[in-house]
């Protein structure tokens, strides 16, 4: 590629000079022609005239010898007296002669009568003798003389010689004057304007632009003038045109250099017959050549393309194109041997360059270093299949592993067992030492469940503390035995956290997997129901699944309800209650406070209490799309005319799962926006469980809300083992106590103790304490001596419904 500049535009010819003598020259030569042709048309009159002429004087000559044979035959009538006497008539005769000379060429004239010559004039060689007769009348006697007359008239050649003298001057002093005046004329129609013409021209030519023919005469001139002018607008057009796209090319072709420069693709261009034109300098560094030491060298001298995996060498895309004329991509997984001898992974492509015509005069290949894209594509691969905490297999990958262990029994007629294993006392390790503790049990579990396996046996990490096991070609007793087994193993197992130890069981639900049991979901949920039976049975036991189990017929009981619970979202009998949150102290009586419920309707209409369905709700993960659900109905109802907008602060509950989903957040913030929410409004409340579980989550969801104004309570605060110790950590506002401390506080003095020990570190920590379960007087009146801020329960207030579905659409 050309790294110039623009090219020069070609030198002027020499303009042809308008000079005095292509001044004088132009008109003389025009007239000349015009007048050269005039004297030839005279030329032809003239001897044309001439000839009439001549003709006319002869046939003068003979009507002059007539007229004077009858103006003597007069003299002689006149004076027919004396026609005798000689002297007389020759007196006659002769002033008869005088007068007719001066009319016509008359010289002289002869004749002879009654014995007397007449003859009167000169007689010379040079003259035309005509012979006439005369009829003289003789009165008296009866009889005519006829006399022979001879008239000597001017010799005829002589006249039409003079007579062309004549016409010869007065044709030429009228062809010269009409040349005089026709070279003006022409000189001022025609000449002058051509040479005007021919200066503008010349002007135009010499860089004039404003250089123009005179377009005002109303002749052809004019009209050419005109039609010319408009062609030098054209012209004037198309150069600027020309001027602008030379430009923009030459800017075209400085960003593109630039661009190529620039870019992160190496790019090389070759020739029809793959000689290198290009490199830019990522291809340079890419190759591992200087574009210098390219120079008419082919491509397939410098680039050396192999598959990445098994290091076949591979054809260049840009031979391929310039074969099939098309752009050619080239395949996956394609390296690079640099000339130094180091593989680069690259991604390439070739298209062709043609000509105007069509034709294909070179390729562009472009190709771009990819090794981090193919790491970064590997192990996104890895960690779409692997558990990022422990390397084992994750859900999906062991899904996909199981299905395909489907697929062989029913072509091979093969027999699999499948584990479902659930660690007992996880969450202690992680309620006491903390989540990093958790994730370092769970990754030396996972390496302690590899050990109790055969190679070709399938281990994955199927959610939290839970495992899955996929025996491949493994009979269901001999199953038991490996779960046995791996049971055993982690019983044994000790966990060491800095000064700690813990024992950790294993509750396994083992699943034969044959030709009669093919389905996947129906074995995941066999193997779930075993291992919860086995928890449910003591924990640290492995549970084979057996249909007529009634413990299992209990536990699908529990599944049952999650499609009870999906098809009650699907069918709006999901239902909203609220229960008033009453202040107790002076400063906030007149506080409007109240909590939102949530209920469910059953195929009969009938009110199902949350204590049935929340469990299996949580069990089953419904929990999100259940808060979500009551999330966006409160949003909609906050700020109407029903019970809940008339309610200054209003408490939606969150569960544990909810609260561990990155993607809530964003939810409540799109929904508060839809519907024009003040979240100043509402606050969350949290168990002190699901807040623990998740600390680190929590506590970043509770600082960001309360950002944005929300406020937060901690339910059941006390139930838990390390309330006080989280408490210093959490942003909440409010803290609930947990119910059952309250409800017989005043019959027992340790809950009595209890609730005055978390109002007192309340208040230190400036914090609003409420008290749930209130449902008598007596327990109302402890409350208010002991300082509690708020308090909840039948007794002030039953909860009552917000609203239906149907109602709220």
């Amino acid at each position: 590629m050309n790294r110039s500049g623009p090219r020069p535009r070609p030198e002027h010819r020499p303009e042809p000079e308008v000079n005095k003598i292509t001044a004088l020259t132009l008109p003389v030569k025009i007239t000349g022609i015009v007048f050269w042709g005039m004297v030839l048309v005279g030329l032809l009159a003239a001897s044309y005239m001439l000839k009439q002429k001549e003709v006319q004087l002869i046939n003068e000559y003979k009507n002059n010898i007539l007229y004077v044979e009858h103006e003597l035959e007069t003299v002689y009538t006149v004076h027919y007296a004396h026609i005798y006497d000689s002297e007389y008539m020759s007196l006659q005769i002769e002033a008869f002669f005088s007068e007719i000379s001066q009319k016509f060429p008359l010289e002289a004239i002869r004749f002879k009568f009654a014995g007397h010559v007449y003859q009167f004039g000169k007689i010379g060689g040079q003259q035309e003798r005509i012979k006439g007769r005369l009829l003289i009348r003789i009165l008296g006697a009866g009889n005519n003389n006829i006399v022979d007359l001879e008239v000597f008239m001017k010799g005829l050649d002589k006249t039409i010689t003079e007579s062309r003298k004549q016409m010869m001057l007065v044709i030429g002093a009228l062809v010269f004057v009409f040349g005089m005046i026709l070279q003006q004329i022409l000189q001022k129609v025609l000449s002058r304007p051509i040479l005007d013409m021919v200066l503008s021209a010349q002007n135009f030519t010499r860089g004039d632009q404003t250089a123009r023919f005179n377009e005002n005469r109303n002749d052809e001139l004019g009209y050419l003038s005109k039609f010319v002018n408009q062609a030098l607008d054209s012209i004037l057009e198309h150069q600027q045109e020309l001027e602008e796209s030379r430009r923009e090319l030459y800017e075209e072709k400085m960003r593109a250099e630039v661009t190529l420069h620039s870019i992160m693709d190496g790019v090389i261009t070759t020739d029809a017959n793959h000689v290198i034109q290009y490199l830019n300098p990522v291809a340079e560094l890419l190759v591992g050549i200087d574009s210098e030491q390219t120079k008419n060298r082919l491509l397939g001298d410098i680039l050396y393309l192999v598959n990445e995996e098994t290091g076949v060498s591979i054809s260049s895309p840009a031979r391929e194109c310039l074969e099939s004329r098309r752009v050619e991509v080239l395949e996956n997984n394609a390296a690079l041997i640099r000339s130094d001898g180091k593989v680069i992974p690259i991604e390439a492509s070739a298209a062709p360059m043609r000509s105007d015509s069509g034709e294909v005069i070179g390729v562009v290949m472009v190709f771009q270093d990819v090794s981090h894209e193919r790491k970064l594509s590997r192990q996104l691969s890895h960690q779409a299949s692997h558990d990022m905490l422990t390397g084992l297999y994750n859900r999906r990958m062991f899904e996909e592993q199981l299905n395909a262990a489907l697929q062989n029994i029913k072509a091979e007629k093969r027999q699999h067992a499948l584990c479902y294993v659930d660690l007992d006392q996880f969450k202690i390790v992680n309620d006491t030492c903390g989540h990093m503790a958790g994730d370092e049990l769970l990754r030396q579990l996972g390496d302690l469940l590899k050990s109790c396996i055969r190679e070709g046996d399938v281990l994955a990490r199927l959610g939290g503390d839970e495992f899955g096991l996929l025996l491949q070609n493994c009979e269901l007793k001999q199953a038991t035995h490996v779960a046995e087994k791996v049971r055993r193993s982690v019983k044994a197992f000790r966990f060491a956290w800095q000064d700690k130890k813990f024992e950790i069981g294993a509750s396994i639900g083992v699943v034969g997997v044959n030709a009669d049991n093919t389905d996947l979901s129906a074995l995941l949920a066999s193997a779930d129901m075993a291992c919860y039976v086995a928890k449910d049975m003591g924990r640290n036991r492995v549970h084979v699944y057996e249909p007529t189990d009634a413990m299992m017929a209990e536990r699908h009981g529990q599944m049952h309800w999650a499609g009870r619970i999906r098809h009650a979202l699907e069918e709006h009998r999901m239902v909203l209650y609220e229960q008033p949150v009453v202040g107790i102290k002076s400063e906030n009586q007149h506080e409007s406070h109240c909590e939102v419920l949530i209920r469910m309707h059953d195929e009969g209409c009938s009110v199902v209490s949350p204590d049935a369905f929340i469990p299996a709700a949580e069990r089953y993960n419904l929990m999100p799309e259940i808060d979500r659900w009551v999330i966006s109905r409160v949003f909609k109802q906050v700020n109407t005319d029903c019970c809940l907008g008339n309610s200054q602060l209003v408490a939606i509950n969150l569960s544990g799962t909810s609260l561990a989903d990155e993607s809530l957040l964003p939810h409540i913030l799109e929904e508060a926006n839809k519907y024009g929410v003040d979240l100043n409004r509402i606050c969350f409340e949290v168990t002190e469980t699901a807040a623990i579980s998740n600390l680190s989550r929590a506590t970043h969801f509770m600082s960001e809300m309360k950002l944005k104004g929300c406020r937060f309570s901690l339910d059941d605060f006390g139930s838990g083992l390390s309330s006080f110790t989280y408490l210093k950590n959490l942003p909440v506002d409010y803290i609930k106590i947990d119910g059952s401390f309250v409800v017989d506080m005043t019959k027992d003095p340790v809950d009595r103790a209890m609730v005055e020990a978390i109002v007192g570190i309340g208040h230190v920590m400036q914090v609003k304490v409420i008290a749930e379960w209130v449902e008598n007087e007596q327990t109302l009146e402890l409350l208010k001596k002991i300082g509690v801020d708020y308090v909840q329960g039948f007794y002030l207030g039953v909860p009552k419904e917000v609203g239906s579905e149907d109602e709220m659409q």
